[in-house]
Parts: C-alpha cells; structure tokens; sequence
C-alpha cells in the first residue's frame, strides 16, 4: 500500500483514511477484524456525530442493525473487551436478536470518539461482506413482454438446444422479468424505513423533472452478452432504451444509484448503470429462485458456473423485439420473494406519475 496514498472509506457521507498499521495475529477472533491503533483517529473531526456530555464524563449513540452486534462483540467478546481497552470506554450493546441503540461512554471525549470512529469502519468493512437484502428494481413483466419472452424461450429452445449448455433451466421466470438499478443491504425495519424515505426525497428533488410526471416509454429488442466470449456466455440480457431516443431512463437510474452510494445506502459499482432485463443466467441452473442477474456482487459464483454456447442464439435472436412498455415506478424489492403477481414483493416505490 502507498502510504501517501492510503486508501479511503467513505462512510455516512465522510471519508476517512485507512492508515497503514502493523498487523496483530487474535488467533481466538471469529472473523477478520480491522482495528486503527488507539491514536489513529486524531485528526478525526469531532462533529462527525454526536458526542454529549454527561456527568460523569462523555457518551456517544449509535443505531447498529442486531445482525451486526457479533461483528463488534468478537468470539468471547474479545473485540470489545480490547475497543474498551485501548480506547478507553465502555461500550454498551444490546442484547442478541434485540433493536435498540449501542452506547460508548467514557471520561475522555477523545476515547469516545475514537471507539465510535473505529466501530464505524469496522462495520462498514463487515456490511461489504453481507449478502444484498434488496435491489432498486424497474418491473418489465407485464402481460405483453412476458409473452413475447416465452415466445423467445420456445424459439430458443426449438433451434439452439444442441448447443453445448443450453436448456430451459437458464431461463428468467417470465413474472420477474426487470431491471436492478442497484443493491442494497438493509438488516432492519429502520434501514428500510431509510430507504423509503429517500426514494420519496429523489422523486421530489430530481425524477419528477426528468420524468415530467409521466411514465417513461422503453422498447425492449435485441440480445447481447455480459462476458468476453459469447461461446462460454453465463448471463444473455435484451436490451433496453427509451422510445424517444431521449437519455432520460439512464438519467434516472444513474441519479438514484449516486444518491443513494451518497447516502451510504448502497456502493459504488460502476460509473453508470448498466440498464438491461436479463433473460438467460447459468447461476438459474442451480437455484431457480435466485435473481442475481447481473455482475454487480458474487463474482466467485461464476467460477462455479456452466457457461453455455451462445453464438448462434446471438446471430439468430440479436433483434428480436420483446416490445414496448411504460415504466411507471422505481420499486424497492425484497431478494427471494414474490407477490400475487409473481414479481418480488415491495418494500416501497417511487411513481413516476
């Protein structure tokens, strides 16, 4: 690692260095831990979050989702124990499976700052691990595309079937055909409630005036391909574009992806978002309910993965017309879930009009 160029984490809107710091073998600790040395926060800004005064010295609160506690706790609550040690707090945590606030206190303001400082990057580094819990979805199942894609699915079937890995096991279940503009992990209600809410900020301060209050006209047409060769393809998507030739969908997307990387709700993948419905996915072959259909996360499963041969699908379906359709909503879908209609089921939304 460069020392003058350490790198950052950004963290609730803030970033901070990572410093380079001699490594401690804790052979008894449950998962990797990453500590700062106990001066490593003092050029911290000490408005960074709320640290009141009390009379017996200084305390800070902080709402942490119950899934996290054992990250801060540690096997045999080692990781706390040495937080408290070398920070010189104590740091109250609720009970496992239990909502609440943790509180860190201490006589010095600067202790308390720097336990909360270091508990911070310490979840953040632990969150990054968690599997996604929802995504930013646009639903492209209604009646008249999910028609058209079973007709693709027949035609596929009927005249590249032979080729090496192509079965009707690829397939996208036709109810939960979409677009995932992003990924998010949300551990409780709380972080859910978060996300609702800022969808409701978005629409107000940028989606309405792109949109104009109006559903937005796509055509879906034409297939392509997410890797390198198409003779080992494990994910084929159709393509998606506005009607009107306009930009606004991508305008959408990608403001409401850097709104919410802003809000420390999602990270950061890519410059923009990749706006495709992915029709055919190697990861369906072996869980049919999994909706990871793009890159974004689980780049080890592909390793695992059973590429198929989609070269003549490419030549004979790359302008197949899936058909036109008006998107009406941003939706917040919940991972491995379904509603009366079959699509995933929602945890809040934005409409356009």
């Amino acid at each position: 690692m460069d020392v003058l160029r350490p790198p950052l984490i950004r963290i609730g809107g803030r970033v901070y260095r990572k410093n380079l710091i001699q490594e401690q073998a804790f052979p008894h600790e449950e998962e990797e831990d990453f500590c700062a040395g106990p001066g490593d926060c003092v050029d911290e800004p000490c408005d960074a979050f709320v640290v009141e005064e009390t009379e017996r010295g200084f305390q800070c609160r902080l709402d942490v989702p119950s899934p996290l506690y054992k990250y801060i706790i540690g096997k045999k609550g080692e990781t706390k124990k040495r937080l408290e040690t070398e920070t010189r707090t104590s740091i109250s945590i609720p009970k496992p499976g239990v909502e609440g606030e943790i509180v860190i206190t201490g006589q010095q303001r600067s202790g308390v700052v720097s336990a909360r400082t270091r508990i911070d990057v310490l979840l953040d580094s632990f969150r990054k691990k968690q599997p996604f819990t929802h995504f930013l979805s646009l639903a492209l199942n209604q009646p008249a595309i999910q028609e058209k894609f079973l007709q693709f699915k027949e035609e596929v079937l009927e005249k590249c079937s032979k080729d090496h890995g192509v079965s009707s096991s690829l397939f996208q279940n036709p109810a939960k055909l979409h677009l995932t503009l992003g990924t998010l992990v949300l551990l409780n209600e709380q972080e859910i409630q978060k996300a609702c809410d800022l969808l409701q900020r978005c629409k107000e301060d940028f989606v309405d005036q792109i949109t104009g209050g109006q559903p937005l006209t796509v055509e879906v047409a034409g297939v392509e391909y997410m890797n390198d060769d198409p003779a080992m393809t494990d994910v084929l998507y159709a393509k998606v574009h506005m009607k009107d030739g306009s930009d606004r969908l991508q305008m959408v997307a990608d403001q409401l992806v850097e709104r919410f990387v802003a809000s420390g709700l999602m990270l950061k993948e890519w410059d923009r978002v990749k706006l495709h419905a992915t029709v055919m996915n190697t990861l369906f072959r072996k869980d049919p309910t999994e909706e990871r259909n793009n890159t974004m996360t689980g780049k080890s499963s592909f390793k695992e993965r059973e590429s198929f041969n989609g070269q003549n699908i490419l030549k004979l379906f790359e302008n197949f017309h899936f058909g036109e359709v008006q998107l009406d909503s941003v939706r917040l879908s919940q991972r491995f879930s379904s509603d009366a209609s079959g699509y995933y089921a929602t945890s809040g939304q934005l409409c356009f009009s």
